[in-house]
Order: structure tokens, then sequence, then C-alpha cells
């Protein structure tokens, strides 16, 4: 990101956007669905054919699916990775019944070429387990953040370990890392925590307010919070659309691009995405 100091804003989880919908409501979205496996149910054996192909119709998809992106302005817990410019993306996930989950994503980038690197690519590996404790919904898991070929000083490459609860439309998210995070020196055991929340308002409409803390080992002047306000329009087919608002209190003097522009600022932004 150009910064004055350690050479990049902190990069969020995500987990998820990936898929390319903003990171808080990837947050709430996949934690609140978390761990629930369709339903099959098989015809009797004197069924007639057809009630035997209306139960092999309604079978439940596959579980892997893929997934491609487009955001006006890629933000990571409030802070842009793409200089305040669009990104694309695409992703790749594979859920089983059981709760098990893996992944990855990978979406343009260029806060790393700011910060005297050259990894145009932001790579990510996930894999968790999701599931159901009475009206409790958890999810936890283990995020890897790769930048080939970044050619900085200090790795940006990140590990993080996540761990979520949904009750009802809320969702609590914490991610620890175990790494350094995001290129910050001697910045292992940082931390993130999400508050986001998923209504629904039917017809495929849906709003998510969201707010996090970023926490930054022994560097506290980096440490901020970012809220955002997301409507997502649900069209079918594997295709969503999303727009809000988004934006930090971060420091404008340390978050910023090579020609000065503050990458936490508050500002609109716009995403769609296709899933198949």
């Amino acid at each position: 990101m150009g910064l004055s100091a350690p050479p990049r804003c902190p990069r969020f989880s995500r987990v998820s956007l990936r898929r390319l919908l903003p990171p808080t409501l990837l947050a709430a979205s996949t934690t609140l669905v978390a761990g629930s496996a369709l339903a099959q149910t098989a015809a009797p054996a004197d069924a007639p054919a057809a009630a035997t192909t209306q139960a092999a119709a309604a079978a439940p998809a596959s579980p892997l699916s893929f997934n491609v992106g487009l955001t006006t302005d890629y933000r990571y817990r409030g802070i842009s990775q793409s200089r305040l410019k669009p990104a694309i993306s695409a992703g790749a996930d594979y859920a089983h019944p059981s709760g098990f989950y893996v992944g990855t994503w990978l979406t343009s980038i260029k806060w790393i070429k700011d910060a005297g690197g050259d990894a145009p690519l932001e790579w990510d590996v996930y894999g968790g387990y999701k599931g159901t404790a009475g009206p409790l919904g958890y999810d936890v898991g283990l995020l890897h953040y790769n930048y080939p070929r970044h050619r900085l000083a200090i790795s940006p490459n990140t590990t993080e370990i996540y761990g979520a609860l949904s009750y009802s439309v809320v969702t609590l998210k914490y991610s620890h890392a175990l790494t350094n995070l995001s290129g910050f020196a001697d910045s292992k055991g940082s931390g993130y925590l999400d508050l986001s929340a998923n209504f629904d308002l039917g017809d495929g409409w849906s709003v998510v307010p969201h707010v996090g803390r970023q926490w930054i080992r022994h560097n506290s002047a980096y440490a901020y919070t970012d809220y955002a306000l997301t409507v997502n329009k649900d069209f079918g087919n594997g295709l969503v659309a999303s727009a809000g608002v988004v934006g930090t209190n971060a420091d404008k003097a340390l978050y910023v691009t090579p020609s000065g522009r503050f990458t936490g600022r508050t500002a609109v932004f716009a995403a769609i995405k296709y899933s198949f």
C-alpha cells in the first residue's frame, strides 16, 4: 500500500469473498448457513417412475463449486487492496456433507507493487469445519494468504486460524495470526474481531451491516476499526450483485497509496459474483 513503515495494510479473513462479495458478507453468510447438509429423500420401491424422476431432479447440488467475480474496489477489513481500483477474482470450493470444507480463491491486487514488490495476485487457500449446536452455528478453520513472487524484505504471506459463532442473523468471528501479519515485522499473534448480521428482506434481497476491529501486535499505530453496510440481490442461477458503503478510522498518514490517497477512506462500492 505504500505505507510509511511496514510495507502494507493488513490484508480479511474472508473467508470466504474466495467469492468476490464484500468480506463483510462472506463472514456473515458463510457462517449462518454452516454445516447444513441437504436431505435427500428416496422414492419408495412402489412409487411411479415419475416420482422417482422428480426425486432425482431434486437431489443436492454437487459439493464442488466454482466462482468468478468483479468489484469496483477490493476491500479487505475495510482497506483497499487494489489501490481503490477494480479487481477480478476466481475461486473453487468443496463442501462435504459432514461439514468439512476446503477451497481456494485468487484475486488481482496492487498493494504489493505499491510497497516495492512484484506480486499482482493474492492466492488464498483455506479449510475448516462448519456445524450447529442447538441454536448456534459454528465455523472453525485455517486460512493462508499467499503472494507469489512478492520480493519484499519481510514476507507478506500470512496464516490465520479463525472461529465463528452465529445465532439467528448475527455472527461473531475472531481471526488470529499464526505468522507475521501481512508484512508487519514481529506481528505474530495479531487479531481481528468481526461482528456482522444478515437480514433477509425477501425476493433475493438482503442487508448486511458489519463492524470490525484489527489489532496488529507491536505495531499499535496501525490498529483501526472498519465498518460497512452492504445490500445484496440474488438473481438466481448463481448470479449475485451487491453494493454498499465501506470505511475505516485508520490513520490517514499510514494507509496510503504511492500518490498519497487514503486506502481506508469511506466510499461506495459495487460487486458481482457468478457461481457455478
